[in-house]
C-alpha cells in the first residue's frame, strides 16, 4: 500500500511538472510570436506609419501589454558599456527576484545565439525566449519565473503525500482489525495443533459459518479423526504384534529351561522350538509383507490371461491338502492385475478353507467377467463364518470368535495380507459371501479401468 500511494504521488507530481513546463513553453511562444506579428504589421500611432526606432517599438508594444504575475516582458537594446540598455513595463516586480536588475543575465540573455533556454540563479531559475530585432542589434525577451508554478505542484505533492499517509494508517488500522478476525481460527488451529500429542489427538477446533476458514477447520478436524484412527491402530497393531511374538518366546525359553540330558528329550525339544522359530519367522514376514502394502509400487498391474491365471492357482492350491478341489469356470478374458500378489492371495484364500474344512470336503477355485468389474473366488464347504465374526476377520491379529474347524490357527494376519493386495489394485476389495449348502466363499473383486 506504501509503495502503491508513493508511486501515485511521484506520478502526480510529474505530471503537474510537465504541464508547468508545458504551459511555460505555450506562453513563451504566444509572447513572441505576437511580438513577431507586431513587428511586421505594427504602426506608430505618432506617425500614422511602420516604427523606425527600435527603441520606440519596443515601449509602444510594451505599454499594450498584459503580464502574467510570473512573466517580465523586456526590450534590450544596445547601450554603451557591458550591459544593455533595459525597456520595461510599469509594473511591480519583487526586486529579490527581477531579472530587469540583474544586469549579468541580462548580458548573457542578450549575447546568447538561442532564441530560447532556462536561466539558473540563486533567486530561482528562470524560462526565458527573445526575438531580435535586425539589423539594430535590440530584442524583445520574455522571461517567466517558474519557481511559484513549481512550487504549487509540489504544494500538491506535500498535500497528496498527507492524504496519503492518513489513508494508510486508515487502512492500516483497518487491515489489522480484520485481519485479526480473519485469522483468529486459523490461531485457534496452530494452538490445537501444538496441543496435540500422540496421546491426547481428541482436541477438536470448532467449525463457525461456511466461508473457507470453516472449510480448513472442517478438513484439520477430518485429518484429526484420521490420526487418532492411525495411532489407535498403530498401538492396537504393536499391543497385538507384541502379543502374538511373546508367545513363542515364551514357548521357547520355557522348554529350554526345562531341557533335561535325555537325547530323546533333547530331540523332542530342539523340534519344538525350531516350529515356534518358524512360526514367529512367519510372523515376521507377513508384518513386513503388510508394511509394504502401504507403499505405491506394492502391486504392479500388467496385462494377463485372467484364466490362465485361475489355473495356475488351482494347480497350486490343490498341494495345501487333501480336499475335493474343483476348478468352477474361468473368465477367459485378458485383465491388467498384479499376478503375483493375485496368486499369493488366492493361495492364502485356499490355505484358509484347508485350515477350516476336513479332508474331503469341497473348495472351489474360479474367476468371473462380470463386465465393469472381476470376481476371482475360493469357496469351501466349512462351517462357514458366525455373523459377528464377518467384520473383524479381515483385521491384523483378529480371528473369528468361533472357530471353524480344529485345524484353524496362526497369527491371523493372512485375511489381512489378502485385504491389502485386493485394496492395493486400483477398486479393490475383498468380500465374504456364503457358500451355497454352508461354508464361505472370499472373493477378489477388481475393477477394470
Amino acid at each position: 500500500m506504501t509503495m502503491a500511494l508513493a508511486t501515485v504521488a511521484g506520478t502526480t507530481r510529474s505530471i503537474l511538472l510537465r504541464d508547468v513546463n508545458h504551459r511555460i513553453s505555450q506562453l513563451l511562444t504566444q509572447e513572441t510570436g505576437e511580438f513577431a506579428n507586431f513587428v511586421d504589421q505594427g504602426v506608430d500611432p505618432a506617425t500614422g506609419g511602420p516604427f523606425t526606432d527600435p527603441r520606440r517599438l519596443l515601449e509602444v508594444f510594451l505599454q499594450r501589454q498584459y503580464s502574467d504575475p510570473d512573466e517580465e516582458l523586456l526590450g534590450l537594446s544596445p547601450a554603451i558599456g557591458p550591459r544593455p540598455h533595459v525597456i520595461r513595463q510599469s509594473r511591480d516586480i519583487p526586486a529579490r527576484i527581477a531579472l530587469y536588475r540583474d544586469g549579468d543575465a541580462l548580458t548573457r540573455i542578450h549575447a546568447s545565439p538561442a532564441s530560447s533556454g532556462t536561466l539558473h540563479r540563486p533567486q530561482g531559475e528562470i524560462r526565458w525566449a527573445k526575438v531580435p530585432i535586425e539589423p539594430s542589434g535590440a530584442s524583445f525577451v520574455v522571461a517567466f519565473h517558474a519557481d511559484h508554478e513549481r512550487a504549487v505542484a509540489d504544494e500538491a505533492f506535500r498535500t497528496l503525500l498527507a492524504i496519503s499517509g492518513v489513508a494508510l494508517l486508515l487502512t492500516t488500522g483497518i487491515g489489522w482489525a480484520v485481519a485479526g478476525r480473519i485469522l483468529a481460527p486459523v490461531r485457534i488451529v496452530r494452538t490445537t495443533a501444538a496441543q496435540l500429542t500422540e496421546q491426547d489427538l481428541t482436541r477438536r477446533i470448532p467449525v463457525r459459518g461456511r466461508d473457507d476458514i470453516a472449510a480448513l477447520a472442517e478438513t484439520f478436524n477430518a485429518m484429526l479423526d484420521r490420526l487418532e484412527r492411525a495411532f489407535a491402530g498403530q498401538r492396537q497393531f504393536v499391543d497385538d504384534a507384541g502379543h502374538e511374538l511373546r508367545t513363542p518366546i515364551t514357548i521357547v525359553r520355557g522348554h529350554l529351561e526345562l531341557m533335561g540330558d535325555d537325547p530323546a528329550e533333547r530331540e523332542e525339544t530342539v523340534r519344538l522350538v525350531t516350529d515356534e522359530l518358524d512360526r514367529m519367522s512367519r510372523i515376521v514376514e507377513d508384518l513386513l509383507l503388510l508394511a509394504k502394502a502401504e507403499r505405491p509400487d506394492f502391486v504392479r498391474p500388467e496385462p494377463v490371461q485372467l484364466g490362465e491365471l485361475t489355473a495356475d492357482v488351482f494347480v497350486k492350491a490343490r498341494t495345501l491338502g487333501e480336499r475335493d478341489w474343483i476348478l468352477d469356470p474361468v473368465a477367459d478374458r485378458e485383465a491388467v492385475l498384479d499376478p503375483q500378489r493375485v496368486t499369493q492371495a488366492m493361495v492364502q484364500l485356499a490355505q484358509n478353507a484347508v485350515q477350516h474344512t476336513v479332508p474331503g470336503q469341497r473348495v472351489r477355485i474360479g474367476s468371473r467377467d462380470l463386465g465393469s468389474r472381476l470376481e476371482v473366488y475360493v469357496a469351501d464347504s466349512g462351517s462357514g463364518v458366525q455373523e459377528q465374526d464377518a467384520d473383524v476377520i479381515f483385521e491384523r491379529f483378529r480371528r473369528g470368535t468361533a472357530r471353524r474347524g480344529s485345524r484353524a490357527g496362526g497369527a491371523g494376519l493372512g485375511l489381512s495380507i489378502v485385504k491389502a493386495i485386493a485394496e492395493g489394485h486400483r477398486g479393490g476389495r475383498v468380500e465374504l459371501r456364503p457358500t451355497e449348502g454352508g461354508g464361505a466363499t472370499f472373493v477378489l473383486v477388481l475393477e477394470e479401468t
